[in-house]
């Protein structure tokens, strides 16, 4: 079997799959929306704190949908999610979930800067499910944890900026504290999901370490909007690397 009729085999849900875990999916997702609405709305929480939550929660359910029950379960709930993204963006601004995703540093191009990282999300778990399924799940974990880190970390405690490359022109930074805070948190997720998979302690950590220096230096030079992709290539293919 080629790489791609394996990928398919182990990405397309089945019908009892759709049809018994379909309404499960739709409530948590709904309940996590619901969450980043609330803390934006009546805890006037910022956007890049609400948008990173969401971020933080869907990347590490879709991680331990992975390991556990395999990928046509992270396919299934990552199609509901983009549909609660999607239902945001035809909302369009004033909608409460839309302006919990939607920057306001990213003007004049706010919904495409939500529908960017979407795609480079999805794009990100098929490339490394194609090339590197045993250690897609650490791509989703350092993705998810040391990606949502950084912005929060570099918006309240960044001190020493440095300009990325961007797109459409949108002027885009990150901090030296938040590309800091992206090694310590992906190193420590990646550990815990190397240990948990029965690594033993010396490699997981060596490891560990390797995947969270790499995450944080793709995230430091890609482009604003594309790290969603870089950062889950970056820790899963290394992973792969070093375990293979």
């Amino acid at each position: 079997m080629g790489i791609i009729e394996d990928f398919l085999a182990r990405a397309i849900p089945s019908k009892a799959e759709i049809l018994l875990l379909s309404p499960f999916i739709f409530i948590y997702v709904l309940l996590v929306a619901l969450l980043v609405c609330y803390l934006k709305k009546f805890r006037q929480v910022k956007t890049p704190y609400t948008r990173k939550i969401f971020h933080f929660l869907i990347f590490t359910t879709a991680s331990i949908f992975q390991f556990r029950f395999g990928l046509s379960l992270v396919v299934l709930f990552g199609a509901i999610v983009s549909i609660f993204v999607l239902a945001a963006v035809v909302a369009g601004e004033g909608f409460v979930f839309y302006e919990a995703m939607a920057r306001q540093t990213d003007r004049p191009h706010r919904t495409l800067f939500v529908l960017i990282p979407l795609f480079t999300t999805a794009l990100g778990g098929v490339l490394i499910n194609l090339f590197f399924p045993q250690f897609s799940y650490i791509g989703y974990l350092v993705g998810g944890w040391g990606d949502a880190v950084g912005e929060p970390v570099g918006t309240r405690w960044g001190k020493h900026r440095y300009a990325v490359p961007s797109l459409m022109g949108v002027p885009a930074q990150r901090s030296l504290e938040g590309s800091a805070a992206v090694v310590l948190v992906s190193t420590g997720v990646a550990f815990a999901g190397l240990y948990l998979a029965g690594y033993p302690v010396p490699t997981a950590i060596g490891t560990a370490l390797a995947c969270g220096m790499g995450g944080a230096a793709v995230e430091a030079i890609s482009n604003h909007g594309l790290d969603n992709l870089t950062i889950q290539v970056a820790a899963a293919g290394i992973a792969h690397y070093l375990l293979t």
